[in-house]
């Protein structure tokens, strides 16, 4: 039997099992690339409006950090330039959830066992897990070129290629990773690491050198896909340096397949007290989940100071455009261009918060699938109590990660310290509210637990693109975050806010009561 025997069976299985999923986050990704055009016509529509941006973004460091450099004044690269760093990180997530899950968690959770009974080969899996994610990350490539194809094929190919191979280098970044260590969520954590890390080197290079030539630019797939430079002048040859990474990481995870057993790891966990600080249900789901709430706190602690720092010089971004001026005052409020600027922040992070408290509620579902939480709930301890702690690091950690952000904008704008760590804060009850979702979900039907991804995905792709697009109000009041007061500056009013709160508790609290009454997932 040879090696790769099965990964035809193994890869229709992958398929099937992220028909859902990963098509969520493929049609989120390739909307809000193809949503950027359009809009950025309406709000830089003359070609001197467009080189009057290109003279802010080469003299800002900061919007350089967290955007990018700009190439070229036609609206192909200004899309390559506004979305295609923050595209090719959602084509890194998702390459790499697809990866760890067909590799390492079917190991963790014993399918991986059952399946090598029979006739299917010792790299089968893991080949089948990549091909999975060439799959999406190739429809991601389709999408991109046919959608942007108007604006140049040229650079509509180099940006769907980028965006791919960003995706491949990352999924085989989780592949190495999934050899290495001895659960998937220690593999995903890895690799989000890495993810992170290059995120950093760009945003330091960019910030640097104005043309994204930079060293700290080029040690980065992020900057890579930068360099490539869709839309303005095309650099074919950057391709190779995609193809390289993606060659040699796949190599060191093939060949680290080969030398270990299955279930076991390079990296395995230490084994850990059964007393002491462990010796509660509550304190062993804060020591699961200290390292999450850790990193995110970190990032969100950074990202504060970044987007803080940027506030000061709102007025000089914006400048004299008066379509900008509307789509940021319609996404932070109508109180000065600081204070619209400030909320808008504030808004994104409490977005991005969903995602936080959607990974830490489903860990109850990790626990439940990998067969851990069964000889745990064995034990004198009841399931709501089981379920609690975990439910404090995802509530309570997302009241910590939006404090963090609220004191990084703080000291990052220099003042009111105050307004700004209000206008963070706000943004909790809508976080919950999804995060109540998530606990409804795994509650009541665990099969459709990961459909929480999706209902976050669609949160962020309503209140991020949709009033760039300037969607009718009724779409925007279909996320919670539409119903939120506009802080700072705008008016704190509780009856929206109880409400979302309402909503956020009977969800978790139906949650709850399902699971008390349903059988654990076998």
């Amino acid at each position: 039997m040879t090696t790769l025997a099965g990964t035809g069976t193994l890869l229709r299985l992958a398929l099937r099992r992220d028909r859902v999923t990963t098509p969520v986050w493929l049609a989120v990704n390739a909307l809000m690339v193809l949503s950027m055009p359009n809009t950025l016509r309406g709000l830089y529509g003359t070609t001197a409006e467009r080189a009057d941006l290109v003279r802010q973004v080469q003299t800002n460091a900061s919007f350089r950090a967290l955007i990018g450099p700009l190439h070229d004044t036609s609206l192909g690269a200004l899309t390559a330039w506004r979305v295609g760093v923050y595209a090719g990180l959602l084509a890194a997530v998702t390459s790499l959830l697809v990866v760890v899950r067909h590799t390492r968690d079917e190991e963790e959770t014993g399918r991986a066992e059952l399946l090598a009974s029979g006739a299917v080969g010792r790299r089968a899996s893991l080949t089948a897990a990549l091909l999975a994610a060439g799959a999406a990350d190739a429809v991601l490539a389709l999408l991109i070129t046919a959608g942007l194809a108007t604006q140049g094929v040229a650079g509509a190919l180099s940006l769907g290629l980028g965006l791919g191979a960003v995706g491949m280098v990352f999924a085989t970044t989780a592949a190495v990773a999934a050899q290495l260590t001895e659960s998937a969520r220690l593999a995903r954590g890895l690799t989000a690491a890495v993810l992170g890390t290059a995120f950093v080197l760009r945003a330091a290079g960019d910030s640097a050198r104005a043309d994204g030539s930079s060293p700290w630019t080029w040690l980065s797939p992020l900057g890579w896909l930068e360099n490539l430079r869709p839309f303005a002048a095309e650099r074919w040859w950057v391709l190779l340096l995609f193809a390289a990474a993606v060659v040699a990481q796949g190599a060191l995870a093939y060949g680290l397949a080969g030398r270990r057993d299955l279930g076991m790891s390079f990296f395995p966990s230490r084994p850990g007290p059964a007393t002491g600080r462990l010796g509660s249900a509550a304190a062993l789901a804060r020591r699961l989940q200290r390292g999450a709430v850790l990193g995110w706190s970190l990032g969100f602690l950074l990202a504060g100071v970044v987007f803080g720092g940027l506030a000061r010089g709102a007025a000089d971004l914006v400048g004299n455009n008066g379509n900008t001026r509307e789509v940021l005052e319609r996404m932070g409020g109508h109180h000065g261009l600081a204070d619209a600027f400030l909320a808008s922040m504030a808004g994104i992070l409490g977005l991005v918060a969903t995602l936080y408290v959607v990974a830490s509620v489903l860990r109850l579902h990790g626990e439940e699938t990998s067969g851990r939480a069964e000889p745990f709930l064995a034990a004198p301890v009841s399931r709501l109590r089981w379920a609690a702690g975990h439910l404090t690091a995802a509530f309570g950690g997302s009241a910590l990660i939006m404090l963090l952000a609220g004191l990084g904008l703080a000291v990052g704008y220099g003042g009111r310290p105050g307004a700004v760590l209000a206008a963070c804060l706000v943004q909790l009850p809508a976080v919950w509210v999804i995060g109540g979702v998530a606990v409804l979900l795994y509650g009541a039907a665990p099969r459709l637990a990961p459909a929480a991804w999706g209902v976050a995905a669609a949160v962020l792709l309503v209140g991020w693109v949709g009033p760039a697009l300037n969607v009718p109000q009724a779409v925007l009041d279909l996320s919670p975050f539409g119903h939120l007061p506009k802080l700072p500056g705008g008016h704190l009013s509780g009856p929206p806010l109880l409400t979302l709160l309402a909503l956020a508790t009977a969800s978790t609290v139906c949650g709850l009561a399902a699971l008390r009454r349903r059988d654990l997932t076998t």
